[in-house]
């Protein structure tokens, strides 16, 4: 009786801390933002900053592909990263904040 409570609690908090590391995967920190290069590839920059990015853009310009990504901050949503890739390369980034009448929305949508 007594190791199957154990076994229960340990189960529960391993799957509370492993639930909690998967949101954090769309949490902007600044050592994320330090290990980022002008001229990286998208690979690379995905690998770093995860795959929870929507495309905001794509088109082309002068035979040049340009690829926008667009990564939310999950824990501040009215901040909005906006990644700027030229043939696959990195050629900029940004931080936008959104509206509050925007992060309204945006949270409805999620639940």
């Amino acid at each position: 009786m007594k190791h199957t409570k154990i076994r229960i609690l340990s189960a529960f908090v391993i799957l509370m801390l492993s639930s909690c590391a998967t949101l954090t995967q769309g949490y902007m920190t600044t050592d994320k933002l330090k290990k980022l290069e002008l001229g990286m590839s998208k690979e690379q920059v995905t690998q770093i900053l995860g795959n929870g990015y929507t495309i905001a853009e794509k088109r082309m310009e002068d035979d040049k592909k340009i690829e926008v990504l667009s990564y939310i901050n999950f824990y501040n949503t009215d901040e909005n990263y906006m990644f700027v890739f030229k043939n696959d390369k990195l050629e900029k980034w940004y931080r936008e904040l959104l509206p509050r009448e925007a992060t309204k929305v945006i949270q409805r949508q999620e639940k």
